[in-house]
């Protein structure tokens, strides 16, 4: 890449403060990705319902092969759904960089063009079509240890049903966090893709500043990382961008070097 423009840091950072808001607004994808998604829960409470309409279920090999038939035919479904979604996210992304290329001059935007995010957006695109088919498949998973439950530790046969019946609820939960993580894990990604293309190695870690912010990412806040050297973002000792473990809302501000 050939140098274009020189830009101090101060004028730089101040830039990507103004272009963060905008980043932050891939989240918005998040209410629609969760609304359709939540679409698949209600299928789902429907499904169980039917081969148990009073929490009494008497025959949980068809209600699985029932909710593997919907998981299968979900597919199309599911890669329509995905892709609009991905395509929100990269446009609102493409946006912010286009915004904050006012800033810093003609060059960067020509860059951010030719920002190779295909594969990226591809390989997403798989993970969500597998993560929404697996709804039903996860419930019927739960029905099946329910029952497993019940039959090993004598569980009262209205606690059983009580808690079949709640299969819908608990898969809508699921959705919500799906649409939450993923939403959240899709916009860094392209960002990241976007600012290693014009040469930026590192990235400052901000939060969404309110109480809700997971203590381990509050003391990551402010600070620089490389995208090559992640920092610790879980208990476990997971490693990884802002926005890329479930319920996180960080977002990252790329450093962009002097000259682009």
């Amino acid at each position: 890449m050939t140098p274009a423009t020189t830009y101090d840091a101060v004028s730089t950072r101040r830039a990507w403060l103004l272009a963060q808001g905008r980043f932050a607004q891939a989240r918005r994808a998040e209410g629609e990705y969760g609304a359709q998604l939540k679409k698949v829960a209600r299928a789902v409470g429907g499904i169980v319902r039917g081969f148990a309409p009073s929490g009494s279920l008497e025959d949980f090999f068809n209600l699985r092969e029932a909710l593997g038939r919907y998981a299968e035919l979900l597919r199309p479904w599911a890669r329509s759904v995905a892709a609009r979604m991905l395509a929100d996210i990269s446009r609102r992304d493409a946006f912010a960089w286009f915004e904050h290329g006012k800033e810093m001059g003609r060059a960067l935007k020509k860059e951010i063009e030719s920002a190779p995010t295909g594969e990226i957006l591809r390989k997403s695109l798989e993970e969500q079509v597998g993560l929404i088919t697996s709804l039903p498949r996860e419930a019927a998973e739960r029905v099946h240890k329910l029952a497993l439950t019940s039959i090993t530790q004598g569980e009262r046969p209205d606690a059983l049903a009580q808690e079949i019946m709640r299969t819908g609820e608990v898969t809508k939960s699921r959705a919500e966090l799906i649409a939450r993580t993923e939403v959240s894990r899709a916009a860094g990604e392209l960002t990241a893709a976007r600012a290693k293309w014009v040469g930026a190695t590192h990235y400052e870690w901000l939060t969404a500043g309110d109480i809700e912010v997971r203590p381990l990412h509050r003391k990551l806040n402010g600070k620089v990382f490389a995208f090559d050297d992640p920092p610790i973002i879980g208990e476990k000792g997971e490693r990884g961008l802002p926005g890329s473990t479930y319920n996180c809302r960080c977002v990252l501000l790329p450093i962009i070097p002097d000259q682009i």
